[in-house]
């Protein structure tokens, strides 16, 4: 009997153990056959220091990181320039600015990206929007803020112009953003976050000559000179996913000692509009790695 009962037990083993075996398989099975989109649908990893994605079209948010820590902007501020520029009442694009020596002295002591606009030349405001979103030009951004700001000194209409870009950004409801320059060459209280100034390009890109200036990989530009004559200006896009990424549609690249490097992006498939933004990435290189690799998992979302 106990030989008996013995085996009754060894059998019983048996069955239980390979019971379990093929329950633990039938239930691991899904997780073995998961689709290649759930699988690329993984939150990616970005060197930044913070990002933020959403979808244009109805403003859900897709990807977070630290996307409300307010941080240096660097030239993407210029967004908020030319959205200022473009709100402006009874806007003639093509009214004529003269530049001035200022512009250029600014440049030289702040050692800062530039239009390489002449003194002397008049030059539309179009064309200034043009030499401040592509080639990221102080210069232009300078012009266009000594032309719309109000009063009767450069410095005053300079205050007033930075003036106008905090209460546009107060009335989009940008609350972790404040402007204390026309280009991001701050003096410490320039600062905006991943989530606002995703929503700023947002409302930017509903005026159809901001769409199309920053969508633009290279311009070449008449201007008048001071003589009357005219000459040539080429501005590149310094936008890296332009022509490299499937859709992209701009927006606008900044960097800085304190803001490292960033990347305002935008790009549009399959009738889909993903938009976002990436703050203090640890090289040029990178931030369009970054930029990349969100723009891609927005579309999968």
């Amino acid at each position: 009997m106990k030989t008996g009962i013995a085996g009754t037990h060894r059998v019983a083993t048996v069955m239980l153990t390979t019971g379990a075996v093929l329950t633990t398989g039938a239930l691991a099975a899904p997780a073995a056959m998961a689709s290649p989109d759930a699988v690329a649908a993984k939150k990616p990893s970005i060197t930044a220091r913070g990002g933020y994605v959403m979808n244009s079209g109805t403003g859900k948010s897709l990807y977070t990181k630290a996307a409300d820590t307010r941080r240096s902007t660097g030239s993407t501020t210029k967004i908020m320039t030319a959205r200022v520029v473009l709100a402006q009442k009874n806007l003639n694009l093509n009214r004529k600015v003269t530049i001035r020596k200022a512009y250029s002295d600014y440049i030289v002591r702040n050692t800062a990206s530039s239009a390489r606009l002449i003194v002397g030349d008049k030059v539309t405001v179009r064309q200034l929007l043009y030499g401040m979103m592509l080639p990221s030009g102080c210069d232009a951004a300078y012009a266009l803020a000594d032309t719309f700001g109000k009063g009767s000194t450069r410095k005053a209409r300079v205050k007033s112009f930075i003036g106008q870009m905090n209460s546009t950004a107060r009335s989009l409801g940008l609350k972790n953003t404040h402007f204390d320059s026309f280009d991001g060459i701050g003096k410490g209280s320039n600062y905006s976050t991943p989530r606002d100034l995703t929503k700023l390009a947002r409302n930017a890109m509903s005026y159809s000559t901001f769409r199309s200036i920053v969508r633009t990989r290279s311009t070449k530009q008449k201007t008048v000179t001071k003589s009357g004559g005219y000459r040539y200006m080429s501005w590149a896009n310094t936008n890296p996913l332009l022509g490299t990424y499937s859709g992209a549609l701009g927006v606008k690249t900044g960097s800085g000692p304190e803001a490292k490097y960033c990347l305002v992006f935008a790009a549009k498939r399959g009738g889909k509009t993903v938009i976002g933004t990436v703050l203090a990435s640890s090289s040029s290189a990178n931030r369009t790695k970054d930029a990349t690799r969100l723009l891609s998992y927005g579309f999968k979302k």
